[in-house]
């Protein structure tokens, strides 16, 4: 019997970000998967902030060289990858100069956010699904970790929903305390309306006015975790309205990988 694919994509991993609960179970869950007998492949931005000649990275020229468009505009992407450090598992990154050389992650050094924020979500998400797509690698299990992975399960429910590759793939997405998205404004529909999207298509990230990337990424996953302590009461209301599985995990993570783990597999089964 083969191994069962998890592609797990996430916005921060210890150690190549600074340690949060969403970073150190980003990694070792991964790990933990391995060694229960998944194959694992695991993507993330190449954030500025990550020492690429500390952590050993190096272009993959066979996946790098691919345009990504972002509001009319084409960016070129580059694909990195490093061994992740006591593990037997690569991780790959997502680069651009442009959206990921500068040394801060969302917000700069006056606690301002990036004016160009919404641009890097999409080029991420779409890098994502493209550089899976090269992989020619179909996953079982697509496990989506903090909001810059927000827009992966309209992608690969909408966007790309005839390409075998991701037909197939049971959606996770995990919530956390961070919101990327608070300063969107309304600019966001249409740049993340790729393809063939529309701007109804993302009709479940408003709030009024406001953009909530949880909200969603819930709306087109198949299942929800949560990390978030105080989960947003709009949040929690539309997991309960979706009647999708969802769970909670607390401080704990040497036992809430192994719950998590059994999650996957009861997801599986159904």
């Amino acid at each position: 019997m083969s191994k069962k694919k998890v592609l797990f994509v996430t916005q921060e991993m210890k150690p190549y970000t600074e340690e949060t609960i969403l970073s150190d179970l980003a990694r070792k869950l991964p790990q933990y998967a391995q060694e229960e007998g998944f194959e694992l492949r695991v993507l993330m931005p190449k954030f500025g902030t990550i020492n690429e000649r500390r952590h050993r990275l190096h272009e993959v020229v066979r996946l790098s060289g691919m345009n990504i468009i972002v509001d009319d505009e084409d960016y070129p992407l580059i694909i990195k990858v490093a061994s992740l450090p006591g593990a037997r598992m690569q991780v790959y990154f997502l680069d651009n100069e442009e959206f990921f050389k500068r040394k801060f992650i969302f917000q700069d050094e006056n606690s301002t956010p990036f004016q160009d924020n919404a641009e890097r979500l999409v080029f991420f998400c779409k890098g994502v699904m493209e550089t899976v797509k090269k992989f020619g690698w179909p996953p079982d299990i697509v496990h989506l970790h903090g909001q810059m992975t927000s827009l992966i399960p309209l992608y690969m429910k909408k966007a790309y929903r005839n390409d075998p590759v991701f037909r197939d793939a049971k959606i996770i997405y995990s919530v956390y305390n961070n919101d990327i998205g608070h300063a969107f404004d309304e600019k966001f529909m249409s740049i993340a309306a790729i393809n063939d999207l529309e701007e109804s298509d993302l009709l479940a990230f408003k709030n009024n006015s406001n953009i909530n990337l949880d909200r969603g990424a819930i709306e087109y996953a198949d299942a929800v975790l949560s990390g978030n302590e105080n989960l947003n009461e709009l949040v929690s209301q539309y997991v309960e309205q979706k009647k999708i599985p969802f769970q909670t995990y607390g401080e704990d993570l040497d036992q809430e990988v192994k719950n998590i783990i059994e999650f996957y597999k009861h997801l599986l089964a159904e």
